[in-house]
């Protein structure tokens, strides 16, 4: 894959949510690595449900923005315990899935809280397709740590420079850590959280 310094990504990440309501809201970011920001995607999915692969895909898919290069995602999971299948998602887009995590995950404990859903062998399914989950040391623009990460339709070298090239301000990845503002700020009035 040739990785140009401004690569288009598109980042998601949900809003707060009240587990009273039936859904919440997922803002995509669309950026130019960590250099510019190009537009911002709103979509809604179900709190605990089951469409945040499709409703993603569509997102993309359905926008003026169907030339990102990549998608990026604070995770696998949205919306409580919606799980978003980064397999599925590759192939339903044919754009390369990496789903970022600031620490390791502990699956076990994961697993064990998804059983008292209903469709646990449909989120399983999901967390397993996800694949390995790899770590990557960030030193660049004096930022130093490390993060996690999950991929589909990409190789780890390739990954990994785009993590990097995508990095700014914080240990986080622009576009997916702007569109955690954004979805913040729509909900709550302002942005709060890790920035």
């Amino acid at each position: 894959m040739h990785i140009k310094d401004q690569i288009r990504i598109i980042g998601f990440d949900d809003g707060p949510f009240s587990r009273n309501r039936k859904r919440c809201i997922l803002i995509g970011c669309v950026m130019r690595s960590h250099v510019q920001i190009d537009g911002i995607l709103r979509t809604y999915i179900k709190i605990d449900g089951l469409d945040a692969t499709q409703k993603i895909s569509e997102c993309v898919i359905n926008s003026k923005f169907r030339d990102v290069r990549i998608i990026m995602l604070d995770g696998i999971t949205f919306g409580g315990f919606n799980i978003v299948n980064i397999k599925t998602l590759y192939e339903l887009t044919g754009i390369p899935v990496i789903a970022l995590n600031r620490k390791m995950p502990d699956l076990e404990k994961f697993m064990n809280a998804m059983k008292k859903l209903p469709d646990y062998e449909v989120r399983a399914k999901a967390v397993k397709d996800a694949g390995k989950i790899y770590s990557v040391k960030i030193e660049t623009r004096g930022i130093k740590g490390k993060i996690y990460y999950q991929k589909h339709g990409i190789s780890k070298k390739d990954a990994e420079k785009v993590i990097k090239l995508s990095i700014y301000t914080s240990l986080f990845p622009e576009p997916v850590r702007i569109a955690h503002l954004i979805a913040t700020g729509v909900v709550l009035g302002e942005s709060i959280g890790r920035v």
